[in-house]
């Protein structure tokens, strides 16, 4: 994790609300651990690349991502960690969407699903 945010703060773009310092270190444990108890049988390095990625992802800006991406999975080579299907959620945001008689746009639901994740 360390390491992680090491190569972060070297190789994403420069911006004021990334955080790489102790606060990220402290919400990425309590998000492990609140991972953890919900499941004690998925390997830990599964549960702290999860937390990692659910608790940086949303703040990110869309070209920093696929680098935050890179850098995962050269710090850990080999493990492929599952995204969660929110499909009945993601029909649920779309249909409140519609009822608010917003535009549905894949990204928008994607960062209402970051919030829950952040959450």
């Amino acid at each position: 994790m360390v390491k992680l945010y090491s190569l972060s703060s070297e190789q994403l773009s420069k911006q004021d609300h990334y955080d790489f310092g102790m606060r990220a270190v402290k919400s990425v444990l309590v998000m492990a651990g609140s991972l953890r108890r919900l499941d004690k049988n998925t390997p830990e390095d599964i549960v702290l690349i999860r937390a990692m990625r659910d608790s940086n992802v949303p703040k990110f800006l869309e070209h920093d991502l696929p680098l935050f991406e890179g850098i995962i999975k050269d710090l850990f080579p080999g493990v492929d960690v599952p995204f969660i299907d929110y499909g009945s959620l993601k029909v649920s945001i779309e249909n409140q969407l519609r009822l608010a008689k917003f535009q549905i746009q894949p990204m928008f639901v994607g960062k209402i699903i970051q919030l829950l994740e952040t959450m």
